[in-house]
């Protein structure tokens, strides 16, 4: 039958072995040993999917799967593993050798395996059939343009020196209104980490207090922000006889849940989190802080970071390590293909709208620099009319 699933079981687990059976949608075939699976597999037209035990006679399911992915004509066989119980190291051994799933005893209703099966048997099979050079995309490279560090470095040691009175008696105001260092240094990232340099606008110890204002008066939050429910239940669980559950149950702190159902959440809650963080209102912000912010002049010292090469007068706005980790793990990574910059297309455009802008804007705009330092679309006038669109900007009521 067309839509029939194949699959060789590798092991003894009965209750499995007859659930497969049962199932209309399934043509199954069992061997308990190594050397039958493989003889198996020498022999017959390739199965669809494999389930393999853990451990079995002969051998491990790892020494089956590395059998099987060094053949090129089962690349479209999805492989499973199977344990009787879960086990940390297995899971990541697993997740290491990119086996298609990890299964803990019951094994998820047919129906579900079924599709997930053809997921993966339709997945491959179209990936199979897209041309090598569309897989193979070409590595965007960056590199800093000459004309842009000279620009950067001769700008930065004028700007230094000529502000160098300003930036005294801004540190004698900071020195006066509040205990501690008049400066501000943190991990940040651009093209690389590195440390940041800024005057200190906020009273000390302000770092942590950021957790919990964060969840109520940050700009970008959209949303409440979500945490896994531990007293819902699993949809996948609930159709299974009292007792049994459709993945390992993990134990945490006073709670029960099922793998399956913490980890749905889990994506969930990532996905409800804000990329950015920007305290509306801010109360660790002094009065200085407040005057030296609405004038930039707490940035001045990121002249240094220009100096060191760590920065550039103009890119995009470097990152606190979890905002960059979140920008990471999507299409938002194009942004770090531009060097860190003082200031950028969104901080211009934010200030001159009085600093409202969406999260989504702000990482379209960050993107939109970085396509200038793909190939040869740099401009050094783009950058001098940045430039030039800030310091009418740099003055304002609200704090960026």
């Amino acid at each position: 039958m067309e839509n029939t699933i194949k699959i060789l079981y590798i092991g003894k687990s009965q209750e499995s072995i007859d659930a497969l059976k049962l199932s209309s949608g399934i043509v199954l075939n069992v061997k308990d040993n190594t050397l039958g699976a493989i003889q198996f597999l020498k022999d017959e037209q390739r199965p669809d999917a494999i389930l393999c035990e853990n451990v079995v006679s002969g051998g491990s399911a790892i020494e089956i799967f590395d059998w099987v992915r060094a053949r090129e004509h089962f690349d479209l066989v999805a492989f499973f593993l199977v344990s009787y119980e879960f086990k940390e190291e297995m899971l990541k051994e697993a997740f290491l050798k990119r086996i298609d799933d990890y299964y803990v005893l019951p094994l998820p209703p047919a129906k579900d395996l079924i599709g997930r099966i053809q997921f993966l048997k339709n997945f491959r099979a179209k990936l199979e059939k897209t041309p090598k050079e569309i897989l193979e995309e070409p590595v965007v490279a960056y590199k800093m343009p000459v004309s842009k560090r000279i620009f950067d470095i001769l700008v930065a040691s004028f700007a230094l020196i000529f502000l160098s009175p300003i930036l005294l008696l801004v540190v004698i105001a900071i020195r006066l209104e509040s205990k501690g260092k008049v400066y501000y240094t943190s991990k940040r990232v651009g093209r690389k980490p590195f440390d940041f340099y800024k005057l200190r606008s906020m009273r000390v110890g302000a770092d942590a207090e950021l957790s919990k204002l964060a969840k109520d008066k940050n700009q970008y939050n959209t949303a409440k922000q979500a945490e896994v429910d531990f007293s819902k239940v699993c949809p996948r669980c609930s159709s299974l006889p009292e007792g049994q559950t459709c993945s390992a149950v993990l134990h945490i702190g006073d709670h029960d849940i099922c793998d399956y159902w913490y980890n749905i959440q889990k994506k969930e809650v990532a996905s409800s989190k804000s990329a950015f963080i920007k305290i509306v209102d801010d109360p660790r912000i002094t009065k200085v802080g407040k005057v030296i912010r609405n004038t930039s002049i707490d940035e001045l010292p990121q002249l240094i970071n220009v100096l060191k090469g760590d920065m550039s007068i103009v890119g995009n706005r470097p990152l606190p390590v979890y905002e960059a980790e979140i920008l990471t793990q999507d299409i938002m990574s194009k942004r770090f293909l531009a060097p860190a910059g003082i200031t950028g297309l969104w901080q211009v455009e934010l200030r001159g709208r009085g600093g409202d802008m969406s999260e989504e804007e702000r990482k379209r705009l960050d993107n939109e620099y970085a396509n200038h330092f793909v190939g040869d679309n740099y401009s050094f006038w783009y950058d001098l009319k940045l430039i030039l669109r800030t310091i009418p900007a740099m003055f304002q009521k609200d704090t960026v």
